[in-house]
């Protein structure tokens, strides 16, 4: 790709993000989960937009999983713990720009079928 190409796809990326973002806000009671995922892992956190803290995160990486569905449902799985370790049963979803399917949908779906309202 040229640079040119490049960075409009950047641009457009970060608009999508920003357009998404804003219209969803994390409170401690009620944390913003934000998805990224790379080419190869799959991350988590929740995030109280308060005070500007992590409360709870997952590392696919660290766990050794790649990013596709079923990697994606096992990585919702520890996430499910880790908010529940937290104290947290209902959160804002934040997709992060990203099309709401396939990995994203996945672990959404399955955060769902574990009891986090989202």
């Amino acid at each position: 790709m040229t640079e040119k190409v490049l960075k409009q796809k950047q641009l457009l990326k970060i608009k999508r993000k920003l357009r998404t973002r804003g219209k969803i806000y994390g409170v401690a009671s009620k944390p913003r989960v934000s998805v990224f995922k790379s080419n190869k892992y799959f991350y988590a956190q929740a995030i109280d937009d308060e005070r500007g803290v992590t409360l709870a995160s997952v590392d696919g990486k660290k766990l050794g999983l790649g990013n596709n569905k079923e990697d994606a449902k096992k990585i919702a799985n520890e996430f499910v713990n880790a908010l529940k370790k937290a104290k947290v049963t209902e959160v804002v979803f934040d997709r992060n720009g990203y099309l709401y399917h396939g990995v994203v949908a996945a672990f959404a779906d399955t955060l769902r079928e574990n009891g986090i309202k989202l």
